[in-house]
């Protein structure tokens, strides 16, 4: 497995110079003509969908099978303050079956959202098939990759209590171009209690942002110039060059561009005739089709 080189960005967001993963991650869209789409973790087909005729929408079924790529968060560790994103990122690295691949991640904390992505319509709550409607302002949702549990849930109760101790974790929410929102990755349960108290969910957002070559290699000649420092702390002016290059280095950061960019899919084997047999399979169906 590749590495990340890790680009921290202010408080509460690092970019992820993923290298070495070349091949299709094990979480990947595929896609064929059609407008069909489909989520595959490993040789699991987690989700399909179908952009509907004339974009005003896609269809989309989940599949049970779905396992988060991050490991169970517990209530001892939530109620130690920790740095939700340093772990998040250390754990996308190490998950066997997440998304990252060669390209530039943006990992950041977000607890604001516009009402309706959690707390109206576009959180999307039915369970297998649903249709994400963008003919008005866009979609811009959340969509679950499992059932969700009742309110009720022994395990959600027990987040209901970090939720109003604000002590809850964060879920995880990677950000899918091809759905125009978000697809809820890890912390299922967790979503569920916060919303039962009435709050947005605390949240580490995963976007795939634009390569930028030429900051990529300021900020590492910054970043090898500081590495020269520490190596050498009893250099005459040390204190003071270190003090020059971290100013440099958080201008260096505070100029990335984190524009979102589009998330990659790959082709989909067979191409659309195994889309539509995966679908008839499933006795998934398309209004109109």
């Amino acid at each position: 497995m590749g590495n990340a080189r890790r680009e921290w960005v202010g408080e509460g967001g690092v970019v992820l110079d993923v290298r070495g993963r070349p091949g299709p991650p094990p979480l990947r869209f595929e896609v064929a003509d059609g407008g069909r789409m489909l989520l595959r973790q490993g040789e699991r087909v987690v989700l399909l969908g179908r952009v509907e005729e004339g974009n005003q929408g896609v269809y989309i079924s989940r599949y049970d099978g779905y396992r988060p790529p991050l490991p169970p968060i517990r209530s001892a560790l939530m109620r130690d303050p920790a740095n939700w994103v340093h772990l998040c990122a250390r754990w996308l690295e190490e998950a066997p079956e997440g998304p990252l691949h060669d390209s530039r991640w943006l990992l950041g904390a977000r607890s604001a959202f516009p009402p309706y992505v959690w707390h109206g319509e576009d959180f999307v709550r039915e369970w297998p098939h649903c249709r994400l409607d963008w003919s008005a302002r866009g979609w811009h949702g959340v969509v679950p990759l499992r059932p969700l549990s009742s309110e009720n849930d022994p395990r959600v109760k027990a987040y209901r209590k970090h939720a109003r101790d604000g002590t809850l974790a964060p879920v995880l929410l990677w950000w899918v171009t091809a759905l125009d929102g978000w697809l809820l990755l890890d912390g299922h349960d967790r979503a569920v209690a916060a919303l039962a108290e009435g709050l947005t969910p605390p949240c580490a957002v995963l976007t795939r942002v634009p390569e930028e070559e030429d900051w990529r290699r300021t900020a590492r000649e910054v970043a090898d110039r500081l590495e020269r420092l520490a190596a050498r702390p009893d250099t005459p002016g040390a204190e003071r060059q270190r003090e020059t290059m971290l100013r440099a280095y958080g201008d260096t950061l505070s100029s990335l561009p984190h524009e979102t960019a589009r998330t990659y899919s790959w082709p989909l084997a067979g191409g659309a005739p195994a889309w539509d047999a995966l679908a008839r399979a499933a006795m998934f169906q398309f209004p109109r089709d």
